[in-house]
């Protein structure tokens, strides 16, 4: 059958223009992916038709795009489409194609009927191609025929090709490995700043500190514990899922609420960890204090108000809690994974330039020994100021992160002219 719809345009700003596809039966939905906890039924078609739109849309505009740029299942077989119209159906000058894969865990798998349709050859389907166990795997296109990949941080895209980290695509990023690319994220530091931001109750900066003890105290009263300078406080902003390393710290709050700390919570996800956040709650009350939620400003209150910042994460593409921390002064204590080694220095690895925490091993003991070295930390003022200072100077703007795409649109340009 046929399924038509409409594109609708809106230029927020000169030179920026932003298409919609508007199609009711498939977009006007509760949610994006899933409701209720299972994914909708006719998710195939629903991101079969966007990709088809994405590439349609890249050749029929009145302009013609010199680069698409997709972001993970949802529109990756896009690629596939740009490669097929311009073998086949006579596009030429067709754009180049970059894939970015934010999350390889999530891969948009459907059965083989669902290739169809696509209305793809069959020739394509293929074990290194878009087939994987039989059935349809969207990432796995994309990553097959995009003429360039990007994941969001360098040691991501290392990660990403081995068996441990691959989530079962490691042979199919492995084999592209020369046309795949680390970039880690980029920070807007319009809205993640500690001199002009609502939501903080006094400003603060690299030159001028004691907002930042401010913020403490006043996070310590909205949150129900008691106003102490004196005692370290950690914090985290995560959702509650197995990724984010939730299993490992509570296991060592529970260990680590015997000392002199204080610990506040802001996050939503599985139950079973809202609950046990919720009775650690209960169980220390005046040092523990859990929101369960979202709330966009208390996130940033979090971030200024804390001593410590809490990512343990099984694994992490590239994370940007950690960078929030080190520009609102707040240390970051994190496991040695994706963009988080990236982006935190250790003092085992450079004394000088040291604004995080580290810990290797996934386990509550691990994070446990980082905790404690947080503690020890708290009481050395002058290292203590020195690890904030280094934090609020480091630059992760996207101004940075924008130089390294363009050298990846080059490549593929390149790489799309060899199919004209």
């Amino acid at each position: 059958r046929e399924v038509s719809a409409e594109v609708w345009m809106h230029e927020p700003h000169p030179g920026l223009t932003v298409y919609f596809v508007d199609q009711p039966g498939y977009y006007d939905r509760g949610s994006l992916y899933q409701e209720r906890g299972g994914d909708y039924a006719d998710n195939a078609e629903r991101f079969i038709f966007l990709s088809k739109a994405v590439a349609h849309m890249a050749r029929y505009l009145d302009w013609q795009p010199e680069i698409v740029h997709l972001h993970d299942w949802q529109v990756a077989l896009a690629s596939l489409f740009v490669l097929e119209q311009a073998k086949r159906d006579g596009w030429r000058h067709s754009p180049g194609t970059c894939l970015t894969i934010h999350n390889l865990a999530y891969q948009g798998f459907f059965p083989r009927e669902s290739y169809e349709l696509t209305n793809l050859p069959w020739e394509y389907f293929r074990h290194d191609g878009a087939e994987f166990f039989g059935g349809l795997n969207c990432l796995k296109a994309g990553i097959s025929y995009s003429d360039v990949l990007t994941t969001v941080s360098p040691r991501y895209a290392r990660e990403i090709t081995t068996e441990e980290y691959g989530c079962g695509l490691d042979p199919a990023l492995r084999a592209r490995q020369q046309s795949l690319f680390g970039i880690l994220n980029g920070v807007d530091y319009g809205e993640w700043n500690t001199e002009r931001n609502p939501y903080l109750p006094e400003a603060y900066s690299a030159e001028a500190l004691e907002g930042k003890g401010i913020a403490k105290r006043k996070l310590q009263k909205e949150m129900g514990l008691p106003e102490r300078g004196d005692v370290p406080l950690f914090g985290s902003v995560t959702r509650l899922a197995d990724q984010k390393g939730v299993d490992i710290s509570i296991a060592a709050l529970e260990e680590m609420l015997a000392a002199d700390i204080q610990f506040v919570l802001l996050g939503s996800g599985q139950a079973e960890f809202e609950t046990a956040f919720q009775r650690l709650a209960l169980r220390h009350q005046g040092k523990v204090a859990v929101r369960l939620g979202y709330n966009q400003g208390l996130a940033h209150r979090i971030e200024a108000g804390c001593d410590f910042f809490l990512m343990p994460s099984r694994f992490e593409p590239c994370g940007l809690n950690q960078m929030y921390s080190l520009r609102y002064g707040t240390i970051p204590i994190v496991r040695v994974t994706g963009g988080l080694d990236d982006s935190v220095v250790d003092i085992a690895e450079d004394l000088e330039a040291a604004d995080g925490i580290k810990f290797y091993e996934y386990s509550a003991r691990a994070l446990t020994k980082a905790i404690r070295k947080a503690i020890v930390l708290f009481q050395e003022p002058e290292l203590l100021e020195h690890y904030r200072l280094n934090g609020m100077r480091v630059d992760f703007s996207w101004e940075q992160t924008t130089e390294e795409y363009l050298k990846v649109y080059e490549k593929a340009l390149e790489s799309a002219k060899t199919r004209a």
